[in-house]
């Protein structure tokens, strides 16, 4: 007899070699075959007549076979097969093509069922491929599954009847409380009903259980990875300095800002070390908190690291915060690939003596002979663009260190919990006042023209600009090049002005180099790929020209955009488009219509769904089977609650009630590395 644990060939009708091409679709045994689910499903119940059909419309016709099949082949290849049904009233003619065991089974003068697109004219009605079933098989609502060439949806659905007759009541993963209080049906019916559904009800209950299920494994399998990460602090404040610092401070702090700042010092005077995301917007004010947050560790005794992703970042915190501190006796630190041999021998010396209090730098924080003496917080800048290992490396330079990582990357709020399971997360929703609004303008290259002369007027008047294109090499993306856009700009639209290339395939210090000229106002025009998305401020530039903009995330524009508008001056930023495309044009209207980059993430996550809005894999992130991020945000709510509930009472889930619960969470992460 089969269970859930049998491999799939052995299920009849499979066999080792069909088994292979199961195997292919991610099903290796019946609990894999029985949660491969239904990706849409095709109503049959609701049958027509040919008289009430319309032109052109998908109907299911229950009709006689009133004449034998007759076999034609038009070519070496294909073969037609042609017969005609009638409902009684009319007739209609229905061709299958190359299907010769399906136009061997039918039998004249038998009840059918055909489902498919009807074509009328007003002398005749006709079918080319619907499908056919007798009349008399009693399925209603057929499931159609994400098949392979060799092997079709009606063939899953077959083996998927066999292995649901043969495995017995599929044991229950929910407690009777749980199902009650959210008004959940047993995991046993909801599989049933998702690949064999009486109706509609059927599936709208199924769905409801199943969807709950995987999203409620998942909060679970997150929550108890944070919680495995909760030692014991090693590092817990006793005073708070928050009003000490604010008052260094040359601006007023918004409520966001303050809220951010409570969370995190709240975190420090726990049991637990901080493992903390501060989320905000591009020029939200980040790095105010998180200089906060430094200054009460530094004042309790420990020291404070901070890792940017690239020098002319790490430079830039390391002066805005010097000046910031000057006068507190807080002694600062730079340590990045060009510092000299013998100022790094100097600053690793003063850092194990405990003579520098904070230290900024790159990846060059993390090497072996990098010593704290008492290293109490470590923030990551961008902690998208260090790998965990990286992060985890600094944060190993001590025993229960605080961490603390800053993103300006909008991720929707929806999803922050689960791309951040690890993390408690404080959101910076709230810009400060007086930064500049951007203005935004989607346009074809017809401007061109008009968009230079823009750009020379803003250069002559001492501004600077940046023009962004999507690939780096001509013929990339089928799309103009960076190299090849400046060379053109500089020999016509801007020749005689000072203009600049940066992209990946530079060697970093080409970057550096590049990117230190335009702070400097040395170069006027930076034509650029993306590389500038890292928070450099040049409160200069107060033009962004993005070309090919449909080839852009709705996120990533943000985010370029943010380069912007960081002074005092009007700033414009100018999408070009010729993409004559609906969905391009829509989104980029997106881009004119918010400034908001959460509700930018939110529509991105409508356009493009999860797996693309991530781009990469994820790390940490498993696959979902039938839960939706956009659609089933409500579900995801109530099994946060949900999950948290049971962790209280049971966080190894080892209660007899939470077995089967922890082997789906086990199932569910097995292949997921953190």
């Amino acid at each position: 007899m089969l269970n859930v644990n049998s491999n799939i060939q052995f299920i009849k009708g499979v066999g080792e070699k069909r088994a292979r091409l199961f195997n292919s679709l991610g099903i290796f045994d019946v609990d894999s075959l029985i949660h491969f689910y239904p990706r849409k499903y095709e109503d049959w119940s609701k049958t027509k007549t040919v008289k009430e059909a319309l032109d052109n419309e998908v109907v299911c016709i229950r009709a006689t076979m009133i004449t034998p099949v007759k076999e034609s082949m038009i070519r070496k290849g294909l073969t037609l097969y042609k017969c005609r049904f009638s409902d009684g009233e009319s007739i209609v003619d229905v061709t299958i093509f190359n299907n010769k065991y399906l136009a061997k089974s039918l039998r004249i003068y038998d009840d059918y069922l055909l489902f498919g697109k009807i074509e009328k004219n007003f002398t005749k009605a006709s079918m080319s491929a619907p499908k056919i079933e007798k009349s008399d098989t009693g399925i209603n609502i057929h499931p159609i599954y994400s098949a392979t060439g060799k092997l079709t949806s009606k063939a899953i659905l077959k083996v998927m009847r066999t292995a649901l007759d043969e495995i017995g009541e599929i044991e229950e993963t929910l407690t009777e409380e749980i199902k009650n209080k959210y008004n959940l049906i047993s995991l046993d019916k909801a599989i049933r009903y998702i690949h064999f559904p009486r109706d509609e009800k059927d599936i709208v209950d199924a769905r409801n259980r199943l969807i709950f299920e995987e999203l409620l494994t998942l909060q679970l399998g997150l929550l108890k990875l944070k919680g495995n990460k909760k030692r014991q602090s090693a590092y817990k404040i006793t005073s708070d300095y928050t009003d000490e610092f604010i008052q260094l401070l040359p601006f007023s702090l918004t409520n966001a800002q303050k809220k951010a700042m409570k969370e995190c010092i709240d975190d420090l005077e726990g049991e637990h070390p901080m493992s903390r995301l501060i989320q905000g917007d591009v020029g939200s004010g980040k790095t105010a908190v998180a200089a906060g947050v430094l200054y009460t560790v530094i004042k309790n005794g420990y020291q404070g690291a901070l890792m940017a992703p690239t020098e002319i970042l790490a430079k830039q915190h390391y002066e805005s915060l010097s000046k910031l501190l000057d006068g507190t006796g807080i002694r600062t630190g730079l340590l990045t690939g060009s510092v000299k041999a013998s100022e790094k021998r100097e600053i690793k010396s003063l850092l194990i003596n405990g003579e520098i209090d904070l230290l900024i730098g790159t990846h060059a924080l993390i090497q072996n002979d990098v010593e704290f003496k008492r290293l109490g917080l470590v923030i990551t800048d961008e902690q998208h663009r260090f790998g965990v290992k990286q992060r985890a490396e600094l944060a190993n330079k001590g025993d229960g260190i605080h961490t603390l990582v800053m993103s300006a990357t909008p991720i929707p709020r929806t999803l922050g919990l689960i791309l951040y399971g690890d993390l408690d997360i404080s959101i910076i929703d709230e810009l400060p006042p007086g930064r500049q609004e951007i203005r935004t303008d989607v346009v074809n290259s017809s401007y061109n023209n008009r968009l230079y002369k823009f750009i020379k007027n803003a250069v002559d008047r001492g501004e600077q600009c940046y023009i962004i294109c999507p690939a780096v090499d001509e013929n990339e993306l089928g799309v103009k090049s960076a190299e090849q856009y400046a060379d053109e700009l500089s020999e016509g639209a801007f020749n005689g002005y000072n203009l600049g290339l940066l992209h990946g395939k530079l060697k970093p210090k080409e970057k550096e180099s590049v990117m230190k000229a335009f702070v400097d106002g040395d170069i006027k025009i930076l034509v650029a790929t993306t590389v500038v998305e890292v928070g450099v401020d040049v409160p200069n530039a107060t033009i962004m020209v993005i070309e090919n903009a449909e080839r852009f995330g709705l996120s990533q524009l943000h985010q370029l955009r943010g380069r912007i508008g960081r002074g005092n001056k009007k700033s414009y930023c100018v999408l070009v488009s010729d993409s004559e495309s609906e969905n391009a044009q829509n989104r980029l209207m997106t881009m004119k219509r918010y400034t908001d980059g959460f509700k930018i993430a939110d529509e991105d996550l409508k356009i493009r769904g999860p797996g693309d809005f991530f781009g990469e894999k994820q790390h940490g992130l498993p696959d979902l089977k039938i839960a939706d991020m956009v659609d089933d945000v409500e579900t995801l709510r109530l099994t946060q609650h949900c999950a948290k509930e049971i962790l209280s009472n049971d966080f190894n889930l080892e209660h007899s009630e939470n077995k089967n619960l922890s082997k789906r969470i086990d199932l569910m992460f097995k292949n997921i590395e953190y």
